[in-house]
C-alpha cells in the first residue's frame, strides 16, 4: 500500500511517496521545497507570518501530488522550527484544517531514531560510522555500530539559525569563521570528546551538493550510499568557506536553496572532520523521511 511521509524542516520540506515491497523501501516520487518555515522566526521561538504562509502552500502542493498518486495516507513530521515555536501548535492545527495533513511535532530524540532507521537501510554499520544530518534548526549526531545505536544527541545547531545570527551575511568574513569556531567548540566540544568514529555519513541535505561539486552530476537519483574522496572533498569545503556569493550564485552544482547558507555547512562539517580525525565520508540519501516511513 503507498503511503506518504513529509519531513517538515526548518529550511526544506521533504516529501516522500513509497511503498514497501518485500521488506524493500521502493521510492515511487519525492519532491523537496526551500520553505524556510524557520526565517525571520527561529531565533525568536515563533513562525513569521511569510513562512507559515510558504508552509502552508507547500503543504497544499504536496497534497495534490498525493492526490495525483492516489495516496490517502499521508503524515508530516515537524522538526525543529516547530518544535521550537510558539505558535507551532497553531501551524499544525491550521495545516490540518486546510490540507488534511495530521503533523506530528517530534522531539531531537525522535528525529534521531528516525534519521538512523532511514541510514540503516542502506548502510549496514558493519563498520561504525556517525551519521550527520545538518538542518536549518538543528544538526543530529548518532553514533551507531552492528548492534545498533550506542549514543544520538540533536542539538540546535542549524545552518537557519547561525545564518540568521549571523545577520544573513551572505559573504561570511574571518570574524563570522571565528564566531562559528567558538560556538561549535561551545556546543559541541563535549558531545565528540566522549564519542568517536573514523566515519562520517552524512544524511542527505548539504552531503548530496558536495557529491554532485565533487562528481558533477546529479545525486537525485541515487539509492545507495556513495563516497565523498577526502582530497577533493577537502577542497571543495574550503573553496566554499573562502567562497563569495557570487561565486556560489555562478556554480551550477550548488542548487538554489543552498546558494547561501552553504559555506555554514561546510564549516560544521569540516570542525567535525577535524575534531574526530575523520578518514571517511560518505553521503546517505535516506534520512528521516525515510526512517519515518518505517513507523
Amino acid at each position: 500500500m503507498k503511503r506518504a511521509v513529509i519531513d517538515i524542516g526548518t529550511n526544506t520540506f521533504n516529501l516522500l511517496i513509497g511503498e514497501f515491497d518485500n521488506g524493500h523501501l521502493n521510492r515511487l516520487r519525492t519532491e523537496k521545497e526551500a520553505v524556510l518555515l524557520g526565517m525571520n522566526g527561529i531565533n525568536h521561538g515563533t513562525i513569521a507570518e511569510e513562512a507559515w504562509l510558504r508552509g502552508l502552500q507547500s503543504l497544499l502542493r504536496f497534497k495534490a501530488h498525493c492526490v495525483e498518486e492516489g495516496v490517502t495516507d499521508i503524515v508530516g513530521f515537524g522538526t525543529s522550527a516547530l518544535r521550537s515555536a510558539k505558535n507551532g501548535d497553531l501551524f499544525v492545527q491550521e495545516a490540518k484544517e486546510q490540507t488534511g495533513i495530521q503533523i506530528e511535532i517530534i522531539s531531537g530524540e525522535t528525529e534521531s531514531k528516525f534519521i538512523y532507521q532511514g541510514v540503516r537501510l542502506l548502510y549496514d554499520f558493519q563498520k561504525p560510522g556517525m551519521i550527520m544530518d545538518i538542518g536549518g534548526g538543528s544538526t543530529e549526531f548518532i553514533l551507531a555500530d552492528s548492534s545498533g545505536v550506542q549514543t544520538a544527541s540533536s542539538f540546535d545547531v542549524g545552518v537557519s539559525r547561525l545564518y540568521q545570527e549571523l545577520g544573513k551575511n551572505n559573504n561570511l568574513t574571518v570574524q563570522n569563521y571565528k564566531f562559528l569556531q567558538g560556538y561549535f567548540d561551545a556546543r559541541l566540544s563535549g558531545f565528540f570528546d566522549a564519542n568517536r568514529s573514523e566515519t562520517l555519513i552524512g544524511a542527505s541535505g548539504s552531503f548530496e551538493t558536495f557529491y554532485e561539486m565533487i562528481y558533477q552530476k546529479r545525486f537525485s537519483s541515487h539509492n545507495s550510499i556513495e563516497r565523498l574522496p577526502m582530497n577533493p572533498l577537502m577542497e571543495k569545503i574550503e573553496w566554499l568557506i573562502d567562497s563569495r556569493y557570487e561565486d556560489r550564485m555562478n556554480n551550477e552544482w550548488i542548487i538554489p536553496m543552498r546558494k547561501q547558507m552553504l559555506p555554514i555547512a561546510a564549516y560544521m562539517i569540516k570542525w567535525v572532520i577535524e575534531k574526530m580525525g575523520i578518514k571517511n565520508v560518505f553521503v546517505c540519501p535516506y534520512s528521516l523521511k525515510e526512517g519515518a516511513f518505517l513507523e
